[in-house]
């Protein structure tokens, strides 16, 4: 189960907002070992694309950089989906290569129903997707 606070949940929703129609992307970091999510980084999707995220390898090195110097660990990646659900696609999965991490999607097109967005949160280890449940709390 991924928990996070509201406070990282509406910073994650806003930032998919306001990239749509491109896809936003980023990370929420928090000390190592704990898998508490603390630090939003918000990062700038390289591929400026409607259909297709794509971190910066500068910027990523600086970002993995910055979080081994703060003891941290990346335990949330997150992007958007501008056009189709919150579910990962075959290139996502791909692109999973933090097995400890939860990789959240936000889907700014109202598919169900539910809204304009959607927020779901998955494991994928080994090309596995598998569906956590996405606790929000007011503080840990």
């Amino acid at each position: 189960m991924l928990t996070l606070t509201q406070a990282l949940y509406d910073r994650i929703v806003e930032h998919a907002r306001q990239d749509h129609p491109d896809e936003a992307c980023g990370v929420v970091a928090g000390p190592a070992g704990t898998g508490r999510p603390e630090r939003f980084i918000p990062m700038l999707n390289a591929a400026r694309s409607p259909t297709f995220y794509e971190f910066d390898s500068k910027d990523l090195l600086k970002l993995y950089r910055e979080m081994d110097d703060r003891d941290e660990e990346p335990v949330i990646v997150y992007h958007s989906h501008t056009a189709t659900e919150a579910y990962p696609s075959r290139t996502d999965v791909t692109y999973a290569n933090e097995p400890g991490a939860h990789y959240v999607l936000v889907s700014t097109a109202d598919k169900d129903g539910l809204g304009d967005f959607q927020f779901r949160s998955y494991r994928i280890v080994d090309g596995v997707i598998t569906e956590e449940e996405v606790q929000v709390v007011e503080a840990y």
